[in-house]
């Protein structure tokens, strides 16, 4: 090899199924915390790439039409779209990358996940493709391990109960991820939308954690009192304003840490308090929400994560800038993470695809050295070259 080059045309990459994934690592979350924990110190530091003028766009997605006027084109419905999410990551990683799913909630009616993700690895020199793999799994386990670096740095030390509003497929990796960072976890209380899925969610808790008390609470309230960690894994609310789960802030506990990657609602009064630490997993990403979207684009029609709405009081005049502190900096030691057991962290996560490189680029390595996969040739020479 000279320069990144390879020596013979030759291009071979690798395939991982679901199971090869498995086999590989993904679902180890403790590993996957430590990895995410790379990625945000080297968003921090700025050795990255994401898509867009800034390089901090989170992708770019495809919508349809409510009524489309041509044929066999998809009509708009709720959570359909398709995204492609590129991303270069560098730090030991020194790989690029795209994951490429596409979204609909009608897919669950049919035994389907609701978006079905594939991911392509590929040399950060050449562009060659050094794998091509499953990525519902890559995709839940980083969503859960980057609130799991938060857990390692911001959490009490002795945590023990987790509240936990919409206990669906995000809520249950951020609670693996944040029992991989805090052991004393047990106790986690659920408040799910309906019985069936909550019960289902229950028994999938104390069947994947059996040293875990398992509670089904009725309000959002009763999630959100005397845990020590909050999980807002939901996008919707029947309880609290603008259809987002609240946090009031007489429910918080002293010491709370709030881990926001879907919806949440907090008061204004409280983000601007000394009480509030409020943490960003990257600026840059939220930046760039604001200017893709305009001063006019509410975060609640950014899905209301909490960073939007934060950002949007920054840009306002109304939140001093400086109350916004990257997760990166916390893991990296350049600002102040938690300094004793009363302080409340209000953690918003946006998801990234350096995220996916991340993880992918070390589930490619661990498959190569297990000989996990299927190993096929995109040519012996190039036809055009």
């Amino acid at each position: 090899m000279t320069s990144g080059f390879p020596e013979a045309p030759r291009i071979d990459f690798l395939y991982l199924s679901e199971p090869d994934m498995i086999e590989a690592g993904v679902t180890d979350s403790a590993a996957c915390v430590s990895a995410m924990e790379e990625v945000l110190i080297l968003l921090a530091n700025g050795d990255y790439r994401m898509a867009g003028a800034s390089a901090n766009s989170h992708g770019a997605q495809i919508n349809f039409p409510a009524n489309p006027e041509h044929e066999g084109m998809p009509a708009d419905g709720p959570d359909r779209r398709f995204m492609a999410m590129p991303a270069y990551l560098g730090g030991r990683f020194r790989s690029a990358g795209v994951k490429w799913y596409g979204s609909n909630v009608e897919n669950r009616e049919h035994g389907l996940p609701r978006s079905i993700h594939v991911f392509v690895l590929n040399d950060a020199v050449t562009g060659a493709p050094k794998a091509i793999m499953s990525a519902n799994l890559l995709s839940a386990y980083r969503t859960g391990a980057v609130p799991g670096v938060g857990v390692r740095h911001l959490a009490v030390e002795n945590a023990e109960t987790v509240g936990v509003i919409g206990p669906g497929v995000m809520s249950r990796t951020i609670f693996a991820a944040a029992v991989s960072q805090r052991p004393s976890i047990n106790k986690v209380k659920i408040k799910g939308r309906s019985e069936g899925s909550t019960k289902r969610a229950a028994d999938w808790f104390r069947g994947n954690f059996p040293d875990v008390a398992v509670e089904i609470v009725d309000s959002e309230q009763a999630a959100i009192e005397g845990s020590d960690i909050v999980i807002a894994g939901t996008s919707t609310s029947d309880e609290g304003p603008s259809g987002f789960p609240y946090f009031k802030r007489e429910w918080i506990k002293p010491g709370a840490l709030l881990l926001m990657p879907a919806a949440a609602r907090l008061d204004d009064d409280f983000i601007t308090s000394d009480e509030a630490n409020l943490v960003l997993d990257f600026d840059g990403l939220y930046r760039e929400w604001f200017h893709e979207n305009g001063p006019d684009v509410t975060y609640e029609q950014l899905l209301g994560i909490p960073g939007n709405r934060w950002w949007d009081m920054c840009e306002e005049g109304t939140l001093p800038a400086e109350k916004l502190v990257n997760m990166g900096d916390i893991a990296q030691g350049k600002a102040p993470g938690r300094e004793n057991d009363e302080q409340i962290f209000c953690y918003s996560i946006g998801g990234m695809p350096v995220e996916d490189v991340a993880w992918a680029h070390d589930l490619y390595e661990h498959a190569l050295e297990k000989g996990i996969g299927t190993k096929l040739n995109l040519w012996e020479n190039p036809v055009l070259s």
